[in-house]
C-alpha cells in the first residue's frame, strides 16, 4: 500500500462562499431535496495554492480552472454563475478572509438546486435553479514520492457518449469509486482504468503518462479522459525544459506491461510515479530516471521557482 509522504494536516479553512455570501463553514448547508444532491448534477473543480520561496501563496493556473468549470457548467446548463473574473476576485478573497498561509486546496462547486415554480418533478437540467459553494482547506501532498501501485481494474471508463469525459461532473465520480474500492480492497493503492475499446484511459482520479524508449506517451483526449490541467502543464514542461518527444495516443492494455516508467498526474495527487502495473513491476519497483525529473520540475513551477511560467501563478495577497 500507500508508502511514506510527508503531508500537511488536511485542515478545512472557517469560511465558505455559499450562494452569493460568505458564511461559517457549519452554515453552508443544503436541502436533501436539492437536485444535485439526488441525480448529481453538479459540477466542480479542485485548484490548489502553493506557498512560493518568497513566502507568498499563488494560486495554480487559476484562470485554467475556471475556464473548464465555465465548459462543464455549460454542459450541465449550470447558468447565472459569477463570471471568470469575478469567481477568480471570490476565490482570492477567500483565502484572504481564511488567512491562508500554507499549501491550500479550493473546490468551487455548481449545482442544481430546486425546481423552478411550475416546473414538473423529474430529472431535468431547464427549469432548476443553480447554486454555487466554494470551500477551502489547507492541503499538503498526499501521496508518496516513492511511488504507488496500480492494479488494471475491471472496471471501465464511461464513454463520453454516455457522460462528458471532458465535464468534472459529480455523478461520475461513482465510476472512480468503484474502481478505488476494487484496488485498495486488492492490495493497491489505486487503478488504471481502460475505455470501452479496451485502451488505457485515466486513473481514478488523474491522467496516466508512461515511458518508452525515452518518449512521454499519453492518452489522446479520444480516449475518454478529462482534459486535465496538469497534463497539459507535464506536456509542457516535458517539451520545454526536458526536450523530451511527447505523444498523445492509444496504449493498449498489453502495452502496459512493457512500459518502462509510469506516473499520474492530476491536480490533487501532483506528479505520483507508478512502480507497478499489476504483477508487472518496473524499474524493479524503483522511481524511473524521467518520472523522478518531471516531478521536480512540476514542483519547482507550482512553487514559482521557474520565471517563465509566472503567468500560471495569482497571488493571493493584494
Amino acid at each position: 500500500m500507500l508508502g511514506n509522504t510527508t503531508t500537511t494536516p488536511r485542515k478545512p479553512h472557517p469560511w465558505v462562499y455559499f450562494d452569493g455570501q460568505v458564511v461559517a463553514a457549519a452554515e453552508a448547508l443544503v436541502p436533501v431535496t436539492t437536485q444535485a444532491f439526488n441525480y448529481g448534477t453538479a459540477v466542480f473543480e479542485g485548484i490548489r495554492a502553493y506557498v512560493a520561496g518568497s513566502g507568498e501563496l499563488n494560486v495554480f493556473r487559476l484562470d485554467d480552472h475556471l475556464k473548464r468549470l465555465e465548459n462543464s457548467a455549460r454542459l450541465l446548463q449550470l447558468e447565472n454563475l459569477p463570471q471568470r473574473a469575478e469567481m477568480k476576485a471570490i476565490i482570492l478573497d477567500l483565502l484572504r478572509r481564511n488567512e491562508a498561509s500554507t499549501e491550500s486546496y479550493i473546490r468551487p462547486l455548481a449545482y442544481k438546486k430546486a425546481l423552478l415554480p411550475g416546473v414538473g418533478f423529474g430529472v431535468k437540467l431547464t427549469g432548476v435553479s443553480t447554486g454555487l459553494v466554494i470551500n477551502t482547506l489547507a492541503m499538503g501532498a498526499y501521496m508518496p514520492a516513492d511511488g504507488i501501485r496500480c492494479a488494471i481494474s475491471s472496471w471501465r471508463r464511461i464513454p463520453d457518449v454516455s457522460l462528458p469525459a471532458r465535464a468534472k461532473i459529480t455523478g461520475s465520480y461513482a465510476n472512480s469509486a468503484l474502481a478505488m474500492e476494487s484496488a485498495q480492497r486488492n492490495g493497491f493503492d489505486d487503478a488504471l482504468m481502460l475505455n470501452v475499446h479496451g485502451n488505457l484511459a485515466e486513473s481514478t482520479t488523474s491522467n496516466v503518462f508512461v515511458v518508452k524508449d525515452g518518449c512521454l506517451i499519453t492518452p489522446p483526449l479520444s480516449a475518454h479522459i478529462l482534459e486535465g490541467i496538469t497534463r497539459d502543464t507535464v506536456m509542457t514542461l516535458a517539451r520545454e525544459e526536458l526536450g523530451l518527444k511527447v505523444i498523445e495516443r492509444d496504449i493498449s492494455f498489453s502495452e502496459l506491461f512493457s512500459v518502462d516508467e509510469c506516473f499520474l498526474a492530476g491536480t490533487g495527487v501532483e506528479i505520483v510515479p507508478v512502480t507497478q502495473i499489476d504483477h508487472y513491476r518496473l524499474q524493479e519497483n524503483r522511481v524511473g530516471e524521467i518520472s523522478a525529473a518531471v516531478r521536480s520540475l512540476y514542483m519547482e513551477t507550482v512553487k514559482g521557482l521557474k520565471s517563465k511560467y509566472a503567468h500560471w501563478l495569482s497571488p493571493v495577497s493584494n
